[in-house]
């Protein structure tokens, strides 16, 4: 018998939620930094575009899969993703306003 079969799937499911969340509050660390700032931000966009693609992939996959803390915690990190790139590409367009004036 696998090590892993002995471990019960309610475990799993708690794990990887506190996991999933753990990425959260780094996003939420990362928006504060980026709202705070007056300067345009140091992240492309590829960068916090192609986030966006994986948290939603993952969700999905979640959703297909009906694993709770994989759908749930990248709809978590999907919401904030937005936010951050909305934060990110307002600074952008604020700073080049301000540099053309």
């Amino acid at each position: 018998m696998n090590f892993l079969d002995t471990i019960p799937e309610l475990y799993f499911e708690v794990i990887g939620i506190v996991a999933g969340l753990s990425v959260s509050v780094l996003l939420v660390i990362q928006i504060f930094k980026e709202y705070k700032s007056d300067k345009p931000s140091s992240l492309s966009s590829t960068f916090v575009i192609g986030w966006l693609f994986i948290y939603s992939f993952w969700g999905l996959y979640g959703l297909r899969f009906h694993a709770i803390a994989v759908w749930l915690t990248n709809a978590i990190a999907l919401v904030m993703q937005i936010v951050l790139i909305t934060i990110v590409f307002r600074n952008r367009k604020k700073f080049t306003r301000n540099i053309s004036q």
